[in-house]
């Protein structure tokens, strides 16, 4: 399987947005991760945060790797973007006031009976929690899909699904936050009108959004009023914004759809970045390196500080097994953005297959100032656990695969290797209490 993106792909089958469904006809989602999509997203939702008196770093927004139209929150302040919503949305106003919507229920407290809104929960253990799921089995990270078996069904509807009078409130939120922030709610009541000739269709021939938040013309129109009064409803669309929407929608599908649709799609006639960086990709997968290497080249050469091209150059070398030329952009890709993890994680991964006692140290360090900035990717933990064993640190090399068992859901696996990294480790050393904290938890959830 193709690794979408270089990155984590978790599959749920226990989760529907429209409510509890029979057995194998379970819905099922991947999550995304991809640091150029991520900062994005969290610049468009930034100012409505902080409109809101949100700390921004308080929310976490997910990518899930769904072509419907689809976008909800959970577990407080976990915000899930369905990359159909960004495939399909015509301008960047349209998505962010999705945005200011979800941001809407989350400033309302709508989850707050559900689920704790302080608590920071990963992707992983938040949407597991959703499912009741018991294990996770597989990878991680970059090693590919992460497959989520669950324990009792939950109706998502009623996690994900919202009365019309808190669709309502939401949507009026969004007004107040879009106005603070300076937006246009044009894009909002555009993407609603898009959506609200869906209510008369048959629900499975309706997009999952309309099915979680229920439009009606009513909710259209109280909305309208109050949109088109706002000072800002004529501001223009930032045009940083929009060229950054492109950007994600050529990303997304070039590494979803098949190289020959992103081909038509971006023709050689078409010179624009969007079109270049898609069929950069196209060719990528093919494989075609010869051909997708001196397009992105040339992108380098007019971005040459754009670290998220950089990150796709090393991409491109290490995927086709050129781990010696994957280091350099890599290294470009993290001095422009040092405490970036996914692209820290790109770079420990190369050095660690470079396999010199040298790189593989380096590797190492990497690794570990990664699970200071985001302890919850499976990846570092298991690419930190081959560094350590490689370098001989046989404890700390059980801690780490304790961790990534951990968080991949594999408890038992985890007690497992914790005890025996608890034989070795210093005592009261960092590494021996968070190792303790995993016994601990491990095993009271074995003994359940």
């Amino acid at each position: 399987m193709h690794r979408l993106l270089r990155i984590c792909l978790i599959a749920l089958p226990a989760l529907a947005l429209t409510g509890a469904l029979p057995g194998s006809a379970r819905a099922r989602l991947a999550l995304i991760r991809d640091a150029e999509i991520e900062h994005t997203l969290k610049d468009y939702a930034t100012p409505l945060l902080k409109a809101a008196s949100l700390d921004p770093q308080a929310v976490y927004i997910h990518i899930v790797n769904d072509q419907r139209i689809n976008a909800f929150v959970a577990g407080g302040q976990n915000i899930f973007i369905f990359t159909g919503l960004i495939d399909k949305a015509q301008t960047a106003d349209q998505l962010i006031g999705v945005l200011a919507h979800e941001i809407g229920h989350i400033e309302g407290g709508h989850l707050a009976r559900n689920l704790d809104a302080r608590n920071r929960l990963s992707a992983e253990q938040m949407l597991t929690f959703l499912l009741g799921a018991a294990a996770v089995i597989g990878g991680g990270g970059q090693a590919g899909a992460a497959i989520v078996a669950g324990g009792q069904s939950i109706s998502a509807r009623n996690y994900l699904s919202f009365s019309r009078a808190q669709e309502s409130t939401a949507d009026q939120a969004a007004a107040t936050l879009l106005e603070r922030a300076g937006i246009s709610g044009r894009g909002y009541l555009e993407f609603l009108d898009i959506l609200g000739d869906q209510e008369m269709l048959l629900s499975e021939q309706q997009d999952p959004y309309v099915r979680t938040h229920p439009i009606s013309g009513d909710r259209i129109e109280r909305l309208r009023q109050r949109v088109e009064q706002a000072p800002h409803y004529n501001t223009p669309i930032d045009p940083a914004r929009q060229t950054a929407l492109k950007r994600m929608q050529a990303k997304l599908r070039a590494f979803i759809n098949r190289p020959e649709k992103t081909l038509e799609q971006y023709p050689e006639s078409d010179n624009s970045f969007p079109a270049r960086y898609a069929r950069a990709i196209a060719y990528f997968r093919m494989p075609e390196l010869e051909k997708a290497i001196p397009i992105l080249d040339g992108l380098i050469g007019e971005n040459p500080r754009d670290p998220y091209l950089w990150e796709l150059k090393g991409q491109f070398y290490y995927e086709n097994g050129l781990i010696g030329k994957s280091v350099l952009p890599y290294r470009q890709a993290v001095a422009l953005m040092p405490d970036e993890p996914l692209l820290l994680l790109g770079l420990g991964q190369s050095l660690l297959a470079q396999g010199t006692p040298e790189s593989i140290r380096e590797a190492r360090g990497i690794l570990e100032k990664i699970t200071g900035l985001d302890p919850f990717l499976p990846a570092t933990w298991r690419l930190l656990g081959e560094a350590y064993a490689r370098l001989g640190q046989e404890a700390m090399a059980q801690f780490a695969s304790a961790e990534y068992a951990l968080l991949t859901g594999d408890r038992r696996q985890a007690l497992e290797l914790a005890k025996r990294a608890a034989r070795r480790l210093p005592k009261g050393s960092p590494a021996w209490l968070r190792n303790q904290d995993i016994i601990n938890y491990a095993q009271k959830d074995n003994n359940k």
